[in-house]
């Protein structure tokens, strides 16, 4: 497959940019304590974020996913001890005027740590993925937005050869195929990616698969090529992405390419946390929780990465970062300097800082609502 050049998105100065971005809304994912209370919602044009403020309150909404009707919001819950018990939880929220969000109900995810969960392209059900227990539920959606009870539940058991971080199994992400049609979780304590057809009418999970990562590598999310053919997993012990042949029809994934995304002269601990293709389905996103940067890659024709540069987050701890639907700018998210900084993505896919940082208590995911 030749990945096409059509739509390629020219660079230009961001503040060229302000006229031509319309404003929309962000909604920040947090982690709760003394200086962060919930999810968070702004006003996003040209690269920049204002008028942040408190949306919803809610114990640690780590990770945030929109129905695809655009009404209603997901949040994981990452506790370990919802309404006494040894699970953390997922709320639904409605987005009412002004962006403030109504909560719709809470229910179990099923097992502790819930770090992760998508929402099917038909908005039928929502997919969680529990970090502590390492499992895996289908939450069904009811016409109003509101979760249910889980319909399927599956937990994962083995380890592998990381003793620290590899004694148990480790849900890292629920991420749904782009058709629908399958479940894909990338588990950092096996070092696989297990596979599992997905029923969003019935809420059911079948036909489990694995594939299996370089030892120790923790994969942690994947991506998915927008021209299809292609998938990339981003694993986060070992700070690599993994190329893999995706067969849509089969859901299949056959590795062809393993590729660091630390800089060369790196020496010390790092944890890779978030992977995004561009839009215009050129360049690939990865970023590194230990030199705090965001590593920068070309497809070339066969889908395979070519490393282009490294860009320092001007922050700490860089857990999550979005690309807008322009394609123009990209949004770092780092926990623990309390800051967003914007980057503009330059015609050779590299990042240039839009001198934009907004102040935001341990914001850990982004989502435009558009």
């Amino acid at each position: 497959m030749k990945i096409s050049r059509r739509g390629f998105i020219a660079g230009v100065t961001a503040s060229a940019l302000d006229a031509q971005n319309s404003n929309t809304l962000a909604y920040i994912g947090t982690y709760t304590g003394a200086k962060s209370k919930g999810i968070y919602a702004a006003t996003y044009a040209g690269g920049a974020l204002s008028g942040i403020e408190l949306a919803a309150e809610t114990p640690s909404p780590s990770f945030l996913a929109l129905h695809p009707n655009r009404r209603f919001l997901y949040a994981v819950n990452e506790i370990n001890n919802y309404r006494g018990g040894s699970a953390g939880s997922a709320s639904a929220f409605s987005i009412e005027a002004g962006g403030k969000l109504k909560l719709l109900n809470t229910v179990s995810s099923g097992g502790p740590g819930p770090c992760h969960l998508a929402v099917d392209p038909s908005g039928r059900c929502v997919c969680v993925a529990n970090y502590a227990g390492g499992s895996v539920a289908v939450l069904p959606v009811d016409r109003g937005g509101a979760l249910r009870e889980a319909s399927d539940f599956r937990q994962h058991s083995g380890s592998s050869v990381n003793k620290a971080r590899q004694s148990a199994a480790h849900a890292h992400e629920a991420a749904i195929s782009p058709d629908g049609g399958f479940l894909y979780v990338p588990d950092l304590g096996l070092d696989q990616i297990l596979i599992y057809t997905l029923d969003a009418d019935r809420g059911k999970l079948t036909d489990r698969r694995a594939v299996k990562t370089p030892p120790g590598s923790g994969p942690r999310h994947i991506a998915f090529h927008p021209g299809g053919h292609f998938a990339y997993a981003l694993c986060e012990m070992g700070g690599l992405v993994v190329a893999f042949h995706y067969e849509e029809a089969t859901g299949g994934l056959d590795p062809f390419q393993t590729i660091s995304t630390l800089p060369k002269d790196f020496q010390g601990a790092n944890g890779s946390a978030e992977i995004q293709i561009h839009p215009n389905g050129h360049f690939l996103y990865a970023s590194n929780r230990g030199p705090n940067t965001i590593a920068a890659f070309r497809f070339d024709a066969d889908g395979a990465l070519r490393a282009i540069g490294q860009t320092p987050t001007q922050g700490k701890t860089p857990r999550d970062f979005v690309i807008d639907a322009s394609g123009k700018f990209l949004l770092a998210a780092n926990q623990d300097s309390d800051n967003i900084v914007s980057f503009a993505i330059g015609a050779d896919g590299m990042l240039v800082p839009a001198n934009r940082v907004a102040s935001c208590a341990s914001p850990v995911c982004i989502v435009f609502r558009g």
